[in-house]
């Protein structure tokens, strides 16, 4: 079905490619491209492998991480373009995904691997995850080639344009990216550094959304704003498809210089609408029925924002660092992305060229998230949230969170990573844990 979806739309595309032939301007791509410019296809395979020895861990309740396991996770994707005229570009990306995180993916806010899907099956299935149209404008200005990679044509364009995507993708494929920690195939692996942690973006169980992007450059500034569909139901596997539940983001970027180093500053706002529940609220219905507090029987339309800001900054050829941090109502439940109110962020990337390995890639981080004092409350009297819920939490406490990985490159489409991370207060709960969590890490790309 994907692939005969896929040849529905080269076949659509071919004659309006073959019957157009746009006037050349300065800094456009030319008029006549090659079948190389019409058509794109890459791909990527991602085994990791992620397990924890034993810690403390007097008791544990629904959604608690366990000692004594090791899990593993596969994907590999196909990423399929099209491009029917100047600008313009379709893309599909069909995945085969199999394999659980740690625990089916639970037990820690900050969770330790991204490329576990929230949904966990012993046999490999498929998926699509993404299929979009992207549509870049020229406005003039100096040239700002893009050039060829997964879901993006190598393209002449201009440093200020308009960018309109729409379709099915990931939030973060437009927003809160990071060059140094915003990829879990080959950077950094946990969850709240790959993107801010209370930043609840639309998506399903797999972390993709339905909806539409548009970006405007204007010199060292970029403009976005997005409208999502939010899942039917918090951490839900089906999504929206009239926008009755959806998500809006917004966010401004400056890129700039310090020395002759690149760097960039962006501050991202998102606002939900839809049927959430308040913990004061799912405490007190809970207090009158003598039982554990549950959010679903209190969900009203409501509405939940959030805040964050992302910095990189290169400080050298090889070096460079980057920080986030975020905030998010505390008082009604996070409803797509996991259970952070609170966020912040820091660490460094480091390439091999130093001591002759210049593909490889050592990163060094740190992530500290936290909770309201109305989440804690619910997760103390019995509560369980998007990933957390050790059936009491008399003893609260922030998430540290320290993550080292080595990426190995032995050729250039191949790279083997370790990662080694230390969790402190694993949901919350300073009666568990420190955990370790060790991964191998093998990814392919072409």
């Amino acid at each position: 079905m994907r692939i005969y979806l896929l040849a529905l739309l080269a076949g659509i595309a071919a004659p309006a490619m073959a019957q157009t032939t746009p006037a050349a301007v300065s800094g456009s791509e030319p008029s006549t491209p090659s079948q190389s410019d019409i058509f794109a296809v890459h791909g990527q395979f991602t085994l990791t492998a992620q397990g924890t020895p034993g810690f403390s861990s007097p008791y544990a309740g629904q959604n608690s991480l366990t000692p004594h396991q090791i899990k593993e996770t596969v994907d590999a994707t196909l990423y399929a373009g099209v491009r029917p005229w100047q600008g313009g570009e379709v893309w599909i990306n069909p995945e085969m995904d199999q394999g659980f995180g740690l625990s089916n993916t639970l037990g820690v806010a900050g969770f330790p691997s991204a490329e576990a899907y929230k949904v966990g099956k012993s046999s490999p299935y498929f998926r699509l995850q993404r299929l979009f149209f992207r549509q870049t404008i020229n406005l003039g200005g100096a040239r700002d080639d893009a050039t060829a990679t997964l879901n993006q044509f190598a393209a002449r364009r201009t440093a200020d344009r308009v960018v309109l995507t729409l379709g099915k993708f990931g939030v973060g494929d437009v927003f809160d990216t990071n060059r140094y920690a915003h990829d879990p195939r080959a950077d950094f692996l946990n969850w709240t550094l790959v993107d801010a942690g209370s930043f609840d973006y639309a998506a399903d169980a797999w972390g993709y959304s339905t909806g539409a992007a548009v970006e405007w450059y204007r010199g060292p500034w970029t403009v976005r704003a997005g409208l999502f569909n939010l899942s039917k139901i918090p951490n839900g596997e089906t999504l929206e498809r009239d926008f009755s539940q959806f998500q809006l983001d917004g966010e401004i970027e400056h890129r700039h210089t310090i020395g002759d180093r690149d760097g960039a500053v962006r501050v991202t706002v998102f606002r939900n609408h839809g049927r959430f529940g308040r913990f004061d609220d799912a405490l007190a219905l809970a207090a009158k029925a003598g039982a554990a507090p549950d959010t679903a029987p209190v969900r009203d339309w409501r509405t939940r924002i959030g805040a964050s800001v992302n910095l990189e900054q290169a400080v050298t050829a090889s070096v460079g660092v980057f920080a986030r941090a975020g905030i998010a109502d505390g008082q009604i439940e996070p409803y797509d992305f996991t259970d952070v109110d609170r966020t912040a962020s820091a660490g460094v990337s480091i390439k091999g060229a130093s001591w002759g390995r210049g593909g490889d890639t050592v990163g060094i981080a740190a992530v500290v998230n936290g909770i309201s004092a109305a989440h804690q409350r619910y997760l103390d009297a019995g509560g369980v949230g998007v990933l957390v819920g050790d059936g009491k939490l008399p003893h609260p406490g922030a998430e540290a969170i320290g993550e080292v990985y080595y990426s190995w490159v032995p050729i250039g489409p191949v790279s083997i990573t370790a990662d080694y991370q230390v969790i402190g207060n694993p949901g919350y709960n300073r009666d568990r844990g420190p955990i370790s969590a060790f991964a191998i890490r093998l990814h392919g790309q072409f």
